[in-house]
């Protein structure tokens, strides 16, 4: 366990320098979607799912929480932005024996829908050609998580990321590398990522940043009873194309087949409260989930998550 708290330690050293510089870097990173959360479950508690992690959406959040996931298990997210704009998420999670770790799979898709092309001149025709062009974007990721010990786990992610333009396109890939240690002590759980490291992505000619993020988070619980449970979970985030991000939030379940679920995002320049609810259902021994969030985007417009997971 040393040597990886010592390699995971030296990473964030590195890459410490050119996350510092920030400030000055808003809006440089390309393949923003890569920072879109994939969680109706995590929305609902503010993003701060860092150190929770827990179902197959961990290979979005933090790799290394997968090793929590006893049986397979998917999940699928769709969320629907202003201007049409749509996002979808699969996400697989396969323990095994045989390798003594859990394997991920996630696949990432925002759809930008149909724009129209316009021209520079033309006020009576609204500047349109008649034509029109389209915007999407795609990851794919493979994620492999294994303890090291019955409290220290480690996990890293591959993605193989594509961008295009109407008839233009960009290809990259990105590495994820998180860790989570449980202390043992009332549910308290220390999480730690690294997202999005990888060389720049190129678009036409222009090369730009992947939106590269250091975050650290905890959760623990604050009340426990027979048929009563209620989390705390928070997290900080240092990216380089941005001032460092605050998110909070706080999961009650009862009997743990409902669930309720409120957050905050500090520091966003379009963050807000967000809040959601779910449901477990069993079914045939079976666990179906449900979850929904909602996002209060303050000037823009709110939006709405849906979750369903699997587990087999």
């Amino acid at each position: 366990m040393r040597k990886w708290l010592i390699l995971m330690v030296g990473i964030a050293v590195l890459l410490i320098p050119q996350l510092i510089w920030a400030q000055a870097k808003v809006g440089t990173a390309g393949a923003q979607f890569l920072e879109l959360g994939v969680s109706a479950r995590a929305i609902g508690m503010g993003d701060a799912f860092l150190a929770i992690s827990d179902d197959a959406s961990a290979v979005y959040y933090n790799p290394a929480g997968l090793t929590q996931i006893a049986e397979r298990e998917a999940v699928f997210t769709h969320v629907s932005y202003l201007a049409d704009i749509n996002y979808d998420f699969a996400g697989l999670a396969y323990p095994t024996a045989k390798f003594g770790g859990v394997w991920g799979v996630g696949f990432y898709m925002l759809n930008a829908g149909d724009m129209d092309v316009t021209h520079y001149e033309g006020y009576e025709d609204n500047y349109s050609t008649g034509q029109t062009f389209t915007a999407k974007d795609y990851a794919l990721s493979l994620s492999y998580a294994r303890s090291l010990t019955d409290r220290f786990s480690v996990g890293m992610t591959l993605k193989l990321i594509e961008e295009l333009l109407d008839t233009e396109r960009a290809i990259g890939w990105a590495a994820d590398m998180g860790t989570l240690y449980d202390t043992g002590f009332k549910g308290f759980k220390i999480a730690m990522v690294v997202s999005n490291f990888g060389p720049d992505i190129k678009f036409i000619e222009e090369e730009c940043p992947l939106p590269m993020n250091f975050k650290f988070g905890g959760v623990f619980d604050i009340y426990r009873a027979e048929n009563h449970m209620a989390t705390f979970s928070v997290e900080g985030s240092h990216p380089n194309d941005n001032l460092e991000k605050f998110n909070a939030g706080v999961e009650y379940w009862f009997r743990d087949m409902f669930s309720l679920r409120f957050g905050n995002h500090f520091e966003y320049d379009t963050g807000g409260i967000s809040a959601g609810c779910g449901l477990k259902l069993y079914v045939s021994e079976r666990q179906l989930k449900f979850d929904y969030g909602y996002h209060d985007m303050e000037i823009l417009e709110g939006f709405h998550r849906f979750s369903v997971g699997l587990s087999f």
